[in-house]
């Protein structure tokens, strides 16, 4: 649905995923919906987080083996979603569910805060829930955490020792706000508009307006009621919003480095593009900047990008937000700020429970365009992320620990500090190589003074490993058989396949798998493709992009779409048994409104609630939708909270 993802800025030449698929095309049978027999490795790690063990309240089984629980009720037990029924004007769900809608934009973070109102107010929007609703994680209190913010004892895994049920009922809630044009947020009427019909901003109070839009929503959520119970923002000190004029930290290899300095010696502030996310064993939320590259811009035609920012698609004009006519800091001609657009592109972690912690940069991690950041506890102890950079032909990355987590918090160390960044490479037959981004390869080391400089452009870093461009590599999950699921949303740019990219050009996208060696924190993979969107048009399967995806503990693979669905259908969210043999066993769970996206995932412990979000409902224009308001009402459509629930109050995905 984002143009800015489709413009590529990879020139390196480095051989594209699809040729290297088109090597295994005459396979291609073989590689739907059961792995080669080249992955019939012992897989290790297991999911950070303690979730319910996948008994319903009636006592029925996981689903474990062959797609069925203990009782023989398959791992999807639910009617879904029908391509006829997938295309109207209002959200579709299963008819075993049934869903509530939380937290559009613009309303309040605390009961009795200041409402929604169009003209946005920017002190109002600064306390109100942000546009853009992408990716979110669900925080619950335990016995250790008291409703003030005061932290608990680390214990590893959150909820270990406490009821699910209870946990399951009150929480902290970390949303992504990801981007709200002026044509949401400022709104066309009143104002000059753009050549391409966008409405400029009249002063400064516009720019706050935008970029207090942007960011992170934390808010407190309990459920409560009698029979019909709903989740409702609560009073709490540790609601706030995180947004573009926030005060940030850098840590790591890169804080403190020239790159990071600006003459006019502001100090570091804002995140903003918040896309996917990812939470940590010790209780932490992650938020992705993706394409900060948007904001930045300068009306001086004698400024040029040059190579290192042609890398990272920074440009005169950005995406129109024209930030950069009233707040210096985003005016790519003024020398104060030289650096300020190398103080985005970070994975940024957010302690839920401490609102007087800032936000911390973690730029060991690398700075690029971050689709998530998925995170695994590797078999020795290690935390290893995942990540991928989403734009057409870039990369997919992991990092792993120096040591063990545990023993690197207990000396004070963040194990997202200290470790080794690698990128991927696709091989035709199947296997994988994760290269190592590190001045010890020549390559790196004679064109970086130092590993900073390096992290600040690792997507040079990265050409220069040769790693393998992919299809717009998006979120990551790794199932409980440790295999690791990519979404590679779609290239309609692409002109040549390879193994792992294999279609030419692929319009609709795909799901990539791998498993990998040492416990995740090797060198070394095995791939294969588990789903290829072109294949299920003209069916009940019908889907094109898949973006968000999340894998649950019983081996239910959570999908959702970002894109043009084909056959009149919706964006949506479906569900598929990673349990089953043969191909492979999806179902639709939900369908949005029309110009919307699905995406964010989030789950109480118990699993008995998800929530996920509708983003950019209408693409903003009530002609097309007013979600969440009754369609046809022509109140502006804003992005919202979908709150999920088995109406038998069973876990989610059964």
């Amino acid at each position: 649905m984002h143009d800015h993802d489709d413009i590529p800025s990879n020139d390196s030449g480095n051989r594209p995923f699809e040729d290297v698929l088109r090597v295994n095309l005459e396979r291609r049978k073989l590689l739907q919906g059961t792995m080669t027999a080249a992955l019939g490795a012992a897989f290790f790690g297991a999911n950070s987080f303690v979730f319910a063990d996948g008994k319903d309240k009636k006592g029925k089984g996981k689903g474990k083996g062959k797609g069925k629980g203990k009782d023989d009720r398959p791992l999807l037990d639910f009617t879904p979603v029908s391509v006829a029924e997938g295309g109207g004007t209002e959200p579709a769900i299963a008819a075993e569910y049934e869903f509530d809608v939380i937290l559009p934009w613009g309303d309040p973070i605390q009961p009795k805060g200041p409402e929604f109102s169009i003209p946005v107010d920017p002190d109002d929007q600064a306390i109100q829930v942000g546009i853009g609703h992408d990716g979110m994680w669900f925080f619950p209190f335990t016995d250790d955490d008291d409703k003030k913010g005061k932290k608990g004892k680390d214990k590893g895994k959150k909820g270990k020792d406490d009821d699910l049920e209870k946990l399951s009922k009150r929480g902290v809630l970390c949303l992504n706000n990801e981007f709200g044009t002026n044509f949401h947020v400022l709104r066309p009427e009143g104002r000059v508009l753009d050549g391409s019909g966008r409405p400029i901003p009249n002063d400064l109070d516009d720019v706050r307006t935008s970029q207090h839009a942007h960011g992170v929503t934390v808010v407190e959520l309990k459920r409560s009621g009698g029979k019909k119970q709903r989740w409702k923002v609560e009073k709490s000190k540790l609601a706030r919003r995180i947004h573009v004029n926030t005060p940030v930290e850098f840590s790591g290899p890169v804080a403190g480095h020239s790159l990071l300095q600006n003459d006019a010696l502001n100090p570091p502030q804002g995140t903003v593009n918040n896309c996917a996310n990812g939470y940590t064993p010790w209780g932490t939320y992650l938020t992705c900047e993706e394409n900060f590259n948007g904001y930045f811009g300068t009306d001086d035609e004698a400024w040029t990008p040059n190579i290192r920012q042609q890398r990272y698609g920074v440009n005169n004009f950005g995406f129109g937000y024209y930030w950069y006519r009233f707040d210096p800091r985003f005016d790519l001609a003024n020398p104060d700020y030289a650096n300020e657009q190398h103080r985005f592109g970070w994975v940024v972690e957010i302690d839920p429970m401490d609102p007087d912690q800032n936000p911390i940069k973690r730029t060991a991690l690398g700075r690029k365009k971050n689709e998530g950041a998925t995170v695994h506890e590797a078999e020795d102890g290690r935390v290893v992320v995942y990540n991928g950079d989403d734009q057409r032909f870039d990369y997919v990355y992991k990092y792993v620990s120096a040591e063990p987590w545990r023993d690197m918090r207990d000396n004070g160390e963040s194990p997202l500090d200290r470790g080794t960044l690698y990128v991927a490479r696709f091989n035709d037959d199947n296997s994988g190589d994760w290269l190592e981004l590190s001045l010890d390869n020549p390559a790196i080391d004679a064109e970086f003074s130092d590993y900073a400089e390096m992290l600040v452009n690792v997507r040079r870093a990265a050409d220069l490993a040769g790693a393998t461009p992919m299809d717009r590599p998006e979120w990551i999950t790794v199932a409980p058989d440790g295999q690791v699921y990519l979404c590679l949303t779609n290239n309609s740019q692409r002109t040549t396949a390879n193994a792992a990219n294999p279609l030419a050009p692929n319009p609709d996208g795909h799901i990539i798998r791998w498993a990998e060696t040492n416990g995740h924190s090797g060198t070394a993979f095995t791939w294969d493709i588990f789903i290829f969107a072109e294949d299920t048009h003209g069916t009940e399967l019908s889907f094109s992009d898949p973006d968000g995806l999340w894998a649950d503990p019983d081996g239910r693979l959570f999908i959702q779409t970002d894109g043009g669905q084909k056959d009149g259908l919706n964006n949506q969210m479906l569900v598929a048994d990673l349990t089953a043999e043969g191909t492979p066993d999806v179902k639709r769970m939900f369908t949005g409104v029309p110009g919307c996206e699905i995406t964010g995932i989030a789950v109480t412990p118990d699993r008995r609630t998800m929530f996920i979000n509708v983003q950019h409902p209408g693409n903003g224009n009530p002609a097309n939708s007013s979600f969440p308001a009754e369609t046809g009402s022509g109140e502006i459509p804003r992005d919202a909270t979908v709150v999920i629930m088995r109406k038998d109050g069973g876990i989610i995905g059964s």
